[in-house]
Protein backbone atom coordinates (compact mmCIF):
# COMPACT_ATOMS: atom_id res chain seq x y z
CA UNK A 1 0.00 0.00 0.00
CA UNK A 2 1.38 3.55 -0.53
CA UNK A 3 3.15 4.83 2.02
CA UNK A 4 1.76 7.93 4.16
CA UNK A 5 4.94 9.46 4.78
CA UNK A 6 5.79 9.88 1.06
CA UNK A 7 2.47 11.92 0.59
CA UNK A 8 3.26 14.02 3.36
CA UNK A 9 6.60 14.68 2.27
CA UNK A 10 5.56 16.11 -0.91
CA UNK A 11 3.08 17.89 1.12
CA UNK A 12 5.46 19.78 3.23
CA UNK A 13 7.47 19.75 0.88
CA UNK A 14 5.41 22.63 -1.32
CA UNK A 15 5.04 24.44 2.16
CA UNK A 16 8.82 24.30 2.42
CA UNK A 17 10.00 25.71 -1.43
CA UNK A 18 7.17 28.14 -0.64
CA UNK A 19 8.14 30.02 1.92
CA UNK A 20 11.63 29.21 0.82
CA UNK A 21 11.03 31.42 -2.49
CA UNK A 22 9.10 34.18 -0.38
CA UNK A 23 12.03 34.93 2.13
CA UNK A 24 14.49 35.22 -0.54
CA UNK A 25 12.27 38.11 -1.61
CA UNK A 26 11.43 39.34 1.83
CA UNK A 27 15.63 39.57 2.30
CA UNK A 28 16.05 40.98 -1.45
CA UNK A 29 13.60 43.66 -0.37
CA UNK A 30 14.95 44.70 2.89
CA UNK A 31 19.01 44.02 2.95
CA UNK A 32 20.03 46.28 0.55
CA UNK A 33 22.56 43.47 -0.69
CA UNK A 34 20.60 43.04 -3.96
CA UNK A 35 17.69 44.61 -5.67
CA UNK A 36 14.27 43.07 -6.12
CA UNK A 37 14.37 44.27 -9.70
CA UNK A 38 17.42 42.43 -10.12
CA UNK A 39 15.80 39.39 -11.81
CA UNK A 40 19.09 37.68 -13.07
CA UNK A 41 20.31 38.02 -9.79
CA UNK A 42 17.30 36.58 -7.86
CA UNK A 43 16.55 33.70 -10.39
CA UNK A 44 20.22 32.30 -9.81
CA UNK A 45 19.48 32.63 -5.72
CA UNK A 46 16.31 31.00 -6.07
CA UNK A 47 17.88 27.89 -8.28
CA UNK A 48 20.82 27.45 -6.46
CA UNK A 49 18.38 27.53 -3.02
CA UNK A 50 15.42 25.19 -4.33
CA UNK A 51 18.26 22.65 -5.36
CA UNK A 52 20.14 22.65 -2.35
CA UNK A 53 17.22 22.49 -0.52
CA UNK A 54 15.29 18.91 -2.76
CA UNK A 55 18.80 17.45 -2.14
CA UNK A 56 18.74 18.33 1.58
CA UNK A 57 15.13 17.23 1.97
CA UNK A 58 15.10 13.84 -0.21
CA UNK A 59 18.66 12.73 0.88
CA UNK A 60 19.10 13.34 4.47
CA UNK A 61 15.57 13.70 5.97
CA UNK A 62 13.61 10.48 5.57
CA UNK A 63 10.65 11.86 7.33
CA UNK A 64 8.83 14.97 7.55
CA UNK A 65 5.81 13.68 9.97
CA UNK A 66 5.21 17.06 11.19
CA UNK A 67 1.90 16.23 12.36
CA UNK A 68 2.94 13.14 14.22
CA UNK A 69 5.56 14.84 16.62
CA UNK A 70 5.58 17.37 19.14
CA UNK A 71 6.39 20.89 18.33
CA UNK A 72 9.43 21.15 20.55
CA UNK A 73 10.76 18.21 18.22
CA UNK A 74 9.65 19.91 15.06
CA UNK A 75 11.56 22.84 15.84
CA UNK A 76 15.15 20.48 16.03
CA UNK A 77 13.99 18.98 12.93
CA UNK A 78 14.03 22.05 11.13
CA UNK A 79 16.58 23.46 12.65
CA UNK A 80 18.73 20.52 11.79
CA UNK A 81 17.75 20.23 7.83
CA UNK A 82 18.83 23.91 8.12
CA UNK A 83 21.58 23.22 9.21
CA UNK A 84 22.58 20.30 6.33
CA UNK A 85 20.21 23.07 3.49
CA UNK A 86 23.63 25.71 4.47
CA UNK A 87 26.47 22.36 3.72
CA UNK A 88 24.51 21.52 1.00
CA UNK A 89 24.22 24.90 -0.76
CA UNK A 90 27.95 25.70 0.13
CA UNK A 91 29.08 22.53 -1.64
CA UNK A 92 26.81 23.83 -4.85
CA UNK A 93 28.92 27.32 -4.45
CA UNK A 94 31.97 25.76 -4.38
CA UNK A 95 31.59 23.15 -7.20
CA UNK A 96 30.10 25.93 -9.54
CA UNK A 97 28.18 29.28 -8.26
CA UNK A 98 29.71 32.57 -10.06
CA UNK A 99 31.99 34.73 -8.01
CA UNK A 100 29.33 36.83 -7.96
CA UNK A 101 27.25 35.12 -5.45
CA UNK A 102 26.84 36.48 -2.19
CA UNK A 103 27.64 34.40 0.51
CA UNK A 104 26.26 37.51 2.77
CA UNK A 105 22.87 37.20 0.86
CA UNK A 106 22.60 33.49 1.17
CA UNK A 107 23.12 33.38 5.16
CA UNK A 108 20.59 36.41 5.51
CA UNK A 109 17.82 34.50 3.44
CA UNK A 110 18.73 31.34 5.05
CA UNK A 111 18.30 32.97 8.73
CA UNK A 112 15.00 34.70 7.39
CA UNK A 113 13.94 31.02 5.97
CA UNK A 114 14.45 29.55 9.47
CA UNK A 115 12.25 32.05 11.11
CA UNK A 116 9.49 32.35 8.80
CA UNK A 117 9.54 28.33 8.78
CA UNK A 118 9.20 27.95 12.40
CA UNK A 119 6.27 30.71 12.82
CA UNK A 120 4.34 29.20 9.93
CA UNK A 121 4.63 25.72 11.45
CA UNK A 122 4.54 27.24 14.79
CA UNK A 123 0.92 28.54 13.95
CA UNK A 124 -0.18 25.66 12.12
CA UNK A 125 0.17 23.33 14.98
CA UNK A 126 -1.49 25.86 17.32
CA UNK A 127 -3.92 26.33 15.41
CA UNK A 128 -4.67 22.25 14.64
CA UNK A 129 -4.26 21.39 17.79
CA UNK A 130 -6.73 23.92 19.32
CA UNK A 131 -9.30 22.22 16.40
CA UNK A 132 -8.63 19.22 17.67
CA UNK A 133 -9.26 20.13 20.97
CA UNK A 134 -12.93 21.52 20.31
CA UNK A 135 -13.97 18.53 19.13
CA UNK A 136 -13.14 19.07 15.06
CA UNK A 137 -12.12 15.96 13.03
CA UNK A 138 -11.65 13.87 15.73
CA UNK A 139 -11.67 10.17 15.48
CA UNK A 140 -12.40 7.55 18.59
CA UNK A 141 -10.38 5.40 18.92
CA UNK A 142 -10.53 1.92 20.62
CA UNK A 143 -7.06 -0.41 21.07
CA UNK A 144 -8.34 -3.77 20.96
CA UNK A 145 -5.53 -5.47 23.20
CA UNK A 146 -2.41 -4.76 26.06
CA UNK A 147 0.30 -5.44 24.80
CA UNK A 148 3.29 -3.21 25.05
CA UNK A 149 2.84 -2.02 21.56
CA UNK A 150 -1.07 -1.23 22.16
CA UNK A 151 -0.11 0.77 25.16
CA UNK A 152 2.92 2.15 23.00
CA UNK A 153 -0.14 3.64 20.74
CA UNK A 154 -2.46 4.94 23.14
CA UNK A 155 0.51 7.47 25.02
CA UNK A 156 1.34 8.34 21.06
CA UNK A 157 -2.53 9.12 20.79
CA UNK A 158 -2.69 10.90 24.47
CA UNK A 159 0.50 12.68 23.61
CA UNK A 160 -0.12 14.10 20.08
CA UNK A 161 -3.96 15.32 19.77
CA UNK A 162 -2.87 16.70 16.54
CA UNK A 163 -3.07 12.57 15.01
CA UNK A 164 -6.87 13.45 15.10
CA UNK A 165 -7.77 10.63 17.52
CA UNK A 166 -9.32 10.52 20.72
CA UNK A 167 -8.67 7.39 22.78
CA UNK A 168 -11.59 5.79 24.54
CA UNK A 169 -10.50 2.36 25.81
CA UNK A 170 -8.71 -0.98 25.64
CA UNK A 171 -10.68 -3.94 24.98
CA UNK A 172 -9.91 -7.56 25.15
CA UNK A 173 -10.94 -11.20 24.69
CA UNK A 174 -10.33 -11.95 28.22
CA UNK A 175 -10.48 -9.03 30.31
CA UNK A 176 -7.80 -8.10 33.12
CA UNK A 177 -7.50 -5.81 36.19
CA UNK A 178 -5.25 -3.64 33.85
CA UNK A 179 -8.47 -3.39 31.41
CA UNK A 180 -10.04 -0.06 31.34
CA UNK A 181 -13.96 -0.90 32.80
CA UNK A 182 -17.16 -1.25 31.21
CA UNK A 183 -15.73 -2.23 27.87
CA UNK A 184 -17.78 -5.27 26.98
CA UNK A 185 -16.24 -8.24 25.87
CA UNK A 186 -18.43 -8.15 21.87
CA UNK A 187 -16.26 -5.77 19.81
CA UNK A 188 -19.69 -4.65 18.22
CA UNK A 189 -21.43 -3.46 21.27
CA UNK A 190 -18.22 -1.70 22.57
CA UNK A 191 -18.20 0.18 19.24
CA UNK A 192 -21.91 1.23 19.58
CA UNK A 193 -21.46 2.15 23.25
CA UNK A 194 -18.15 3.86 22.70
CA UNK A 195 -19.46 5.57 19.62
CA UNK A 196 -15.87 4.30 18.31
CA UNK A 197 -14.81 5.46 14.72
CA UNK A 198 -11.72 4.14 14.19
CA UNK A 199 -10.31 0.21 15.63
CA UNK A 200 -6.39 -0.26 16.01
CA UNK A 201 -6.35 -4.34 16.48
CA UNK A 202 -3.28 -5.84 17.85
CA UNK A 203 -2.15 -8.61 15.01
CA UNK A 204 -1.23 -11.10 18.30
CA UNK A 205 -5.17 -11.30 18.67
CA UNK A 206 -5.48 -11.96 14.88
CA UNK A 207 -6.70 -16.00 14.41
CA UNK A 208 -7.63 -15.86 18.61
CA UNK A 209 -10.38 -15.15 19.07
CA UNK A 210 -10.79 -13.51 15.93
CA UNK A 211 -9.81 -14.07 12.53
CA UNK A 212 -8.88 -10.69 10.61
CA UNK A 213 -11.49 -10.99 8.05
CA UNK A 214 -14.09 -11.52 11.23
CA UNK A 215 -12.72 -8.48 12.38
CA UNK A 216 -13.13 -6.25 9.15
CA UNK A 217 -16.39 -8.01 9.07
CA UNK A 218 -17.40 -6.47 11.88
CA UNK A 219 -16.22 -2.85 11.37
CA UNK A 220 -18.06 -2.88 8.09
CA UNK A 221 -20.88 -3.58 9.77
CA UNK A 222 -20.67 -0.68 11.84
CA UNK A 223 -19.14 1.42 9.32
CA UNK A 224 -15.86 2.19 11.36
CA UNK A 225 -12.40 2.14 9.98
CA UNK A 226 -9.84 -0.59 11.55
CA UNK A 227 -6.03 -0.63 11.24
CA UNK A 228 -4.11 -3.56 12.86
CA UNK A 229 -0.56 -2.95 14.73
CA UNK A 230 2.01 -5.51 13.83
CA UNK A 231 4.16 -6.61 17.22
CA UNK A 232 6.81 -7.11 14.74
CA UNK A 233 7.69 -3.67 14.51
CA UNK A 234 10.72 -3.92 12.65
CA UNK A 235 9.95 -5.99 9.95
CA UNK A 236 7.07 -3.72 9.01
CA UNK A 237 9.25 -0.69 9.24
CA UNK A 238 11.88 -2.64 6.52
CA UNK A 239 9.66 -4.34 4.46
CA UNK A 240 6.41 -2.75 3.84
CA UNK A 241 5.35 0.47 2.87
CA UNK A 242 2.42 1.21 5.11
CA UNK A 243 1.42 4.22 7.26
CA UNK A 244 2.62 5.21 10.71
CA UNK A 245 1.35 6.92 13.95
CA UNK A 246 4.12 8.76 15.36
CA UNK A 247 6.94 5.27 15.13
CA UNK A 248 4.30 2.75 14.53
CA UNK A 249 3.59 0.83 11.80
CA UNK A 250 -0.75 0.65 11.11
CA UNK A 251 -1.21 -2.15 8.42
CA UNK A 252 -4.61 -0.38 6.79
CA UNK A 253 -6.06 -3.94 5.54
CA UNK A 254 -9.12 -1.77 3.13
CA UNK A 255 -7.34 0.47 1.96
CA UNK A 256 -9.32 2.79 -0.87
CA UNK A 257 -8.46 5.74 -2.85
CA UNK A 258 -9.21 8.23 -0.15
CA UNK A 259 -6.83 7.26 2.52
CA UNK A 260 -4.48 8.63 0.60
CA UNK A 261 -3.66 12.41 1.71
CA UNK A 262 -2.95 13.70 -1.93
CA UNK A 263 -6.17 12.47 -3.08
CA UNK A 264 -8.23 13.75 -0.33
CA UNK A 265 -6.31 17.28 -0.45
CA UNK A 266 -7.18 17.40 -4.15
CA UNK A 267 -10.85 16.44 -3.84
CA UNK A 268 -11.32 19.19 -0.71
CA UNK A 269 -9.48 21.84 -2.63
CA UNK A 270 -11.75 21.23 -5.85
CA UNK A 271 -14.50 21.01 -3.21
CA UNK A 272 -13.53 24.58 -1.47
CA UNK A 273 -13.40 26.01 -5.36
CA UNK A 274 -16.27 24.86 -6.79
CA UNK A 275 -18.80 25.62 -4.17
CA UNK A 276 -17.24 29.37 -3.42
CA UNK A 277 -18.06 29.62 -7.26
CA UNK A 278 -21.21 28.57 -6.45
CA UNK A 279 -22.03 29.91 -3.75
CA UNK A 280 -20.45 33.65 -5.34
CA UNK A 281 -22.18 33.57 -8.81
CA UNK A 282 -25.13 31.57 -8.58
CA UNK A 283 -26.64 31.14 -5.42
CA UNK A 284 -25.88 34.31 -4.05
CA UNK A 285 -28.24 36.60 -6.50
CA UNK A 286 -30.80 33.51 -7.04
CA UNK A 287 -31.00 32.73 -3.13
CA UNK A 288 -33.52 35.61 -2.92
CA UNK A 289 -35.50 34.85 -5.87
CA UNK A 290 -36.44 31.11 -4.53
CA UNK A 291 -37.09 32.54 -0.90
CA UNK A 292 -39.47 34.73 -2.11
CA UNK A 293 -41.34 31.70 -4.13
CA UNK A 294 -40.93 29.32 -1.22
CA UNK A 295 -43.13 31.68 1.10
CA UNK A 296 -45.50 32.70 -1.40
CA UNK A 297 -45.84 28.92 -2.09
CA UNK A 298 -46.51 27.81 1.64
CA UNK A 299 -45.94 28.64 5.01
CA UNK A 300 -42.66 27.87 6.95
CA UNK A 301 -38.97 28.79 6.88
CA UNK A 302 -37.21 28.46 3.82
CA UNK A 303 -34.54 25.87 4.66
CA UNK A 304 -35.64 22.72 5.84
CA UNK A 305 -32.52 21.60 8.05
CA UNK A 306 -32.24 17.97 8.74
CA UNK A 307 -29.53 15.38 11.10
CA UNK A 308 -27.79 12.92 8.18
CA UNK A 309 -25.25 10.60 8.52
CA UNK A 310 -21.82 12.04 7.35
CA UNK A 311 -18.18 10.84 7.19
CA UNK A 312 -17.30 8.20 9.66
CA UNK A 313 -20.85 8.06 11.14
CA UNK A 314 -20.70 11.21 12.88
CA UNK A 315 -24.18 13.34 11.90
CA UNK A 316 -24.50 17.08 10.47
CA UNK A 317 -26.87 19.66 9.57
CA UNK A 318 -27.83 18.80 5.78
CA UNK A 319 -29.62 22.31 4.04
CA UNK A 320 -31.89 22.34 1.79
CA UNK A 321 -34.66 24.21 0.25
CA UNK A 322 -37.88 23.39 1.49
CA UNK A 323 -40.01 22.12 -0.81
CA UNK A 324 -42.82 20.47 1.78
CA UNK A 325 -45.05 22.04 3.78
CA UNK A 326 -44.28 21.93 7.21
CA UNK A 327 -44.70 18.64 8.71
CA UNK A 328 -43.82 16.20 11.59
CA UNK A 329 -43.45 13.24 9.66
CA UNK A 330 -39.98 15.17 7.86
CA UNK A 331 -37.30 13.59 9.56
CA UNK A 332 -38.76 9.99 9.44
CA UNK A 333 -41.14 9.99 6.79
CA UNK A 334 -39.72 9.30 2.99
CA UNK A 335 -40.97 11.69 0.06
CA UNK A 336 -43.07 9.56 -1.95
CA UNK A 337 -44.59 9.72 -5.68
CA UNK A 338 -47.90 12.50 -5.63
CA UNK A 339 -46.97 12.94 -1.80
CA UNK A 340 -49.39 15.56 -0.47
CA UNK A 341 -46.73 17.22 1.31
CA UNK A 342 -44.74 18.61 -1.27
CA UNK A 343 -46.07 22.24 -2.67
CA UNK A 344 -46.12 23.22 -6.41
CA UNK A 345 -42.98 24.70 -6.15
CA UNK A 346 -41.63 22.05 -4.04
CA UNK A 347 -42.22 19.68 -7.21
CA UNK A 348 -40.35 21.89 -9.81
CA UNK A 349 -37.11 22.13 -6.94
CA UNK A 350 -37.07 18.43 -6.35
CA UNK A 351 -37.30 17.44 -10.32
CA UNK A 352 -35.17 20.00 -10.94
CA UNK A 353 -32.60 19.37 -7.94
CA UNK A 354 -32.79 23.11 -7.15
CA UNK A 355 -33.68 22.05 -3.23
CA UNK A 356 -30.23 20.71 -3.18
CA UNK A 357 -28.51 23.94 -4.07
CA UNK A 358 -28.04 25.38 -0.15
CA UNK A 359 -25.75 21.81 0.28
CA UNK A 360 -23.09 23.91 -1.60
CA UNK A 361 -23.00 25.48 2.45
CA UNK A 362 -22.43 21.95 3.64
CA UNK A 363 -19.26 21.29 1.02
CA UNK A 364 -17.60 24.41 1.58
CA UNK A 365 -17.93 23.63 5.46
CA UNK A 366 -16.14 20.63 5.03
CA UNK A 367 -19.62 18.40 5.81
CA UNK A 368 -20.11 17.57 2.65
CA UNK A 369 -18.05 17.04 -0.56
CA UNK A 370 -19.33 17.83 -4.45
CA UNK A 371 -19.49 14.34 -5.21
CA UNK A 372 -20.11 11.34 -3.09
CA UNK A 373 -22.98 8.78 -1.60
CA UNK A 374 -25.90 11.08 -1.25
CA UNK A 375 -26.59 11.14 3.06
CA UNK A 376 -29.72 9.54 4.36
CA UNK A 377 -31.48 10.30 7.31
CA UNK A 378 -30.28 9.09 10.22
CA UNK A 379 -33.42 6.61 10.54
CA UNK A 380 -32.63 5.09 7.07
CA UNK A 381 -29.03 4.79 8.27
CA UNK A 382 -30.66 2.55 10.96
CA UNK A 383 -33.05 0.52 9.30
CA UNK A 384 -31.12 -0.23 5.79
CA UNK A 385 -27.57 -0.77 8.06
CA UNK A 386 -29.55 -3.94 9.54
CA UNK A 387 -30.69 -5.16 6.22
CA UNK A 388 -27.76 -4.52 3.18
CA UNK A 389 -24.06 -5.71 4.12
CA UNK A 390 -21.78 -3.52 3.58
CA UNK A 391 -24.15 -0.35 3.94
CA UNK A 392 -22.18 1.59 6.45
CA UNK A 393 -18.93 1.38 4.06
CA UNK A 394 -20.89 4.46 2.41
CA UNK A 395 -19.43 6.88 5.56
CA UNK A 396 -15.87 5.88 5.01
CA UNK A 397 -15.94 9.00 2.83
CA UNK A 398 -17.89 12.04 2.76
CA UNK A 399 -21.50 12.63 1.24
CA UNK A 400 -22.06 13.96 -1.90
CA UNK A 401 -24.39 16.86 -3.37
CA UNK A 402 -24.73 14.26 -6.17
CA UNK A 403 -22.77 10.65 -6.49
CA UNK A 404 -22.51 7.54 -9.10
CA UNK A 405 -25.57 5.95 -8.04
CA UNK A 406 -27.54 9.13 -9.08
CA UNK A 407 -27.03 9.62 -12.19
CA UNK A 408 -27.71 5.86 -12.87
CA UNK A 409 -31.16 6.39 -12.01
CA UNK A 410 -30.72 5.56 -8.71
CA UNK A 411 -32.15 8.49 -6.97
CA UNK A 412 -35.51 9.81 -4.79
CA UNK A 413 -37.83 7.44 -3.64
CA UNK A 414 -36.24 3.47 -2.32
CA UNK A 415 -40.51 2.09 -1.27
CA UNK A 416 -38.38 -1.46 -2.38
CA UNK A 417 -34.94 -2.46 -0.98
CA UNK A 418 -33.52 -3.62 -4.15
CA UNK A 419 -33.75 0.04 -5.21
CA UNK A 420 -31.29 0.97 -2.05
CA UNK A 421 -29.14 -2.19 -2.74
CA UNK A 422 -28.68 -0.90 -6.39
CA UNK A 423 -27.76 2.41 -4.59
CA UNK A 424 -25.57 1.42 -2.22
CA UNK A 425 -23.76 -1.42 -5.04
CA UNK A 426 -23.02 1.95 -7.09
CA UNK A 427 -21.46 3.78 -3.86
CA UNK A 428 -19.53 1.34 -3.22
CA UNK A 429 -18.00 0.88 -7.01
CA UNK A 430 -17.25 4.41 -6.66
CA UNK A 431 -15.32 4.56 -2.94
CA UNK A 432 -13.65 1.30 -4.03
CA UNK A 433 -12.18 3.33 -7.77
CA UNK A 434 -12.27 6.51 -7.24
CA UNK A 435 -10.42 9.32 -9.34
CA UNK A 436 -10.76 12.94 -9.94
CA UNK A 437 -11.35 12.45 -13.43
CA UNK A 438 -14.44 10.65 -12.43
CA UNK A 439 -15.51 13.38 -10.07
CA UNK A 440 -15.64 15.84 -13.08
CA UNK A 441 -17.57 13.00 -15.16
CA UNK A 442 -20.09 12.88 -12.69
CA UNK A 443 -20.91 16.32 -12.20
CA UNK A 444 -21.08 16.94 -16.31
CA UNK A 445 -23.56 14.14 -16.09
CA UNK A 446 -25.57 15.43 -12.97
CA UNK A 447 -26.10 18.56 -15.29
CA UNK A 448 -26.60 16.96 -18.67
CA UNK A 449 -26.96 13.64 -18.33
CA UNK A 450 -31.10 12.29 -18.77
CA UNK A 451 -30.88 9.62 -15.81
CA UNK A 452 -29.99 12.50 -13.22
CA UNK A 453 -33.56 13.53 -13.32
CA UNK A 454 -35.34 10.11 -13.22
CA UNK A 455 -37.53 9.24 -10.40
CA UNK A 456 -37.61 12.54 -8.73
CA UNK A 457 -40.27 12.97 -6.36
Amino acid sequence: MKSHETELLLFYLFFDLLILNLSITITARFSGDISPLNYPDLTMYRMHGNLSWLITYFVFAKKNLYLRDSFLNRVWRITKRTLIFVMVASVIVFLGMPVSFSPTFFLKYTVCFLVVNLLFYGIFYRFLLYQRRRGVNINRALIVGTTDTCRMLRQIIDSNPILGYQFVGFAEPNPSEETIPDIPRNLESAIDQLQVQIVFVSQMLVNSPLKEEEYLKICNSKGVRLRFIPENQQWFKTHVNAESAGDLVLINPQEIPLDNIGARFQKRLFDIVFSTMVIIFLFSWLFPILAILIKLNSKGPVFFIQKRTGINNKTFNCIKFRSMRVNGNADTQQATNNDARVTKIGRFFRKTNIDELPQFLNVFWGQMSVVGPRPHMLKHTEQYSALIEHYRIRHYVKPGITGWAQVNGYRGETDELWKMEERVKYDLEYINNWNFRWDLSIIWQTIFGKKTYLNAV
